[in-house]
């Protein structure tokens, strides 16, 4: 049972959570717990819902974390709350986040449509319309990252492009000689119906061809999902490198608030988006891509974005399959099992 917290009641508190789980994860894995006090919301890693194969290093299990953290600041400031956030704060391992009761404050109107665009941000694996994304509004996604101390690099040039898509291809291919890969990558988006959990057929795009240059992932129900003649993936999405200005996880963490505040800015903005996280997720290939972007930073994933069409949400669990009792490693061992 959820307790009052922040100067909100229960139900309060329970909305808040529902909502603010509707942040992006690898696979709709959802890899996030939360402990709920007085005075206090805890936000930890959920070890049970790592992907050992896809996510060695869990990097995009940090930035997911990162993405709820994001949620649950601009929820709490949307409710008058100005939050105070600590990360990896210690006591556990697996703590990510704790985000205290900073004092009132009036909510600014840009801060009102962020948080009203988090039920709505939906990541779309379909193709996009083969329509460039205008100047300003490739602007605001960089304000969106610079704001939360981090950097997205539009990728333009040709040469640029076509090494990033080297390393996507690289990274790909490598991931299908990784022993576990394929089992765990099919748990994850089998579509299996009534899961809360993982990528439906519903929310798939259609089986990648070999004349789609960007999207190499298999996400499709094969039976179900049949390409239409003609509805191939965009030949030149907006490409943007998202940078830390440092490395680890915390970088991950920070990394994980500027991606969900793009997000965000792009769902207002009329844009979708998903995201081509293979370079990051082999060691070589996301050594390799440091090199490719250059400027001394760290990438942390590239997003695709563009006019795409309507697609439905991935599902989400329920709150209640969320909560940790502690914060000490033996009681979330107990609540893991």
């Amino acid at each position: 049972m959820i307790a009052a917290s922040l100067g909100l009641t229960a139900r309060q508190v329970h909305e808040l959570l529902t909502t603010a789980v509707r942040a992006p994860s690898v696979h709709n894995s959802q890899p996030w717990r939360f402990a709920v006090h007085p005075d206090r919301i805890e936000v930890y890693a959920d070890a049970g819902r790592r992907l050992p194969h896809t996510d060695p290093t869990d990097k995009g299990l940090r930035l997911s974390c990162g993405a709820v953290v994001m949620n649950l600041r601009l929820l709490l400031q949307s409710n008058g709350i100005r939050p105070l956030v600590s990360l990896l704060p210690g006591g556990s391992p697996d703590l990510t986040a704790v985000i205290r009761h900073g004092g009132r404050l009036t909510p600014l109107d840009a801060t009102m449509q962020l948080a009203s665009a988090i039920p709505r941000r939906i990541t779309n694996r379909k193709p996009f319309l083969d329509a460039a994304v205008p100047t300003a509004t490739r602007f605001a996604l960089e304000r969106a990252a610079q704001t939360e101390s981090s950097w997205a690099q539009v990728v333009s040039d040709p040469a640029q492009r076509a090494a990033i898509r080297r390393l996507i291809l690289a990274a790909h291919r490598e991931q299908q000689t990784v022993e576990g890969f394929q089992r765990e990558f099919r748990h994850w988006t089998s579509g299996s119906h009534g899961r809360a959990d993982g990528v439906p057929a519903a929310s798939a795009g259609p089986l990648p061809e070999p004349q789609d240059e960007w999207v190499l992932r298999d996400f499709s129900d094969r039976h179900n999902m049949p390409r239409i003649t003609g509805k191939d993936f965009e030949p030149e999405p907006l490409l943007l490198v998202l940078c830390s200005f440092f490395d680890g996880p915390l970088a991950e963490l920070v990394t994980g608030q500027a991606l969900q505040n793009m997000l965000l800015t792009a769902t207002n903005l009329g844009l979708a988006a998903s995201l081509l996280s293979q370079p990051l997720e082999v060691t070589h290939t996301r050594k390799e891509l440091r090199t490719v972007t250059g400027a001394g930073m760290f990438p942390q994933t590239i997003l695709r974005l563009g006019y795409g069409t309507p697609t439905p949400p991935t599902p989400r669990r329920s709150i209640e399959h969320m909560l940790a009792d502690s914060h000490t490693d033996a009681e979330v061992e107990n609540t893991l099992a």
